[in-house]
């Protein structure tokens, strides 16, 4: 019996190519919703019964435990759900799996929040604040170093590769835009050389490029109004 989609919520975002990338390493199919997180769509009922933090990617599966649809929110909670569902790239011995997960959270508490706070005091912030851009600037360059010596002596961060570098791989790609230079992290970019040249990495990451070129962050007022400086919704 052929696999039903995978129903994927995503905007063309680091978090979403996270997800991307993961099911199309497992050859998983899979039905792209889009969330124009510029517009609103995540503040919508229907987004917000299935993610709840109004943030996306979320996904649900038809086919989930039992035979039942689950839904699933938080792109590390997704990864590790399918490398459950499909026994690919998340170990099944402890071990193995301490280290992959030591490495996803690393991510999830480190490198995306700080190198999402880079991007906005450096890119998106209305007033140049010379401390807000060398604090974060400064803190996604401590932790390159922290990837570039782990990756001395390793192909990927857990040794084989595993979500872990899923999760890791599309916050360096904007590493220009964090005001990072490659070349003063040898082992770091031979890393990202090895991600990059992935044929399902590079095609996870290009997917809805069209859906971000529909506006400019850095430009657009209405988006910037409806991502930044929320507050809690009645």
């Amino acid at each position: 019996m052929a696999q039903k989609a995978i129903e994927l919520y995503y905007w063309p975002t680091p978090n979403g190519h996270k997800i991307t990338i993961m099911l199309e390493e497992c050859g998983l199919p899979y039905e792209i919703k889009p969330v124009n997180i510029g517009r609103g769509d995540q503040f919508k009922p229907e987004f917000l019964a299935i993610s709840p933090n109004n943030r996306m990617p979320a996904i649900i599966d038809p086919d989930g435990p039992g035979g039942k649809p689950i839904s699933v929110f938080e792109s590390g909670a997704i990864l590790q759900y399918l490398g459950r569902k499909t026994g690919k790239f998340y170990p099944s011995d402890e071990r193995g799996r301490v280290q992959v997960e030591e490495w996803l959270f690393w991510q999830m508490a480190n490198l995306g929040p700080m190198a999402g706070q880079a991007h906005h005091f450096r890119n998106y912030a209305p007033e140049k604040i010379a401390y807000g851009i060398d604090r974060y600037t400064n803190e996604v360059n401590r932790l390159y170093g922290v990837m570039n010596t782990r990756l001395k002596d390793r192909p990927y961060l857990a040794g084989e590769y595993s979500i872990a570098d899923m999760a890791s791989y599309p916050w360096v790609r904007p590493y220009k835009n964090q005001g990072q230079d490659l070349a003063e992290f040898p082992s770091l970019e031979a890393w990202f050389q090895r991600m990059r040249d992935r044929p399902a990495v590079a095609k996870a990451v290009r997917v809805g490029e069209e859906l971000r070129s529909r506006y400019n962050l850095a430009t657009d007022k209405e988006a910037q109004k409806v991502l930044f400086g929320q507050r809690a919704r009645k």
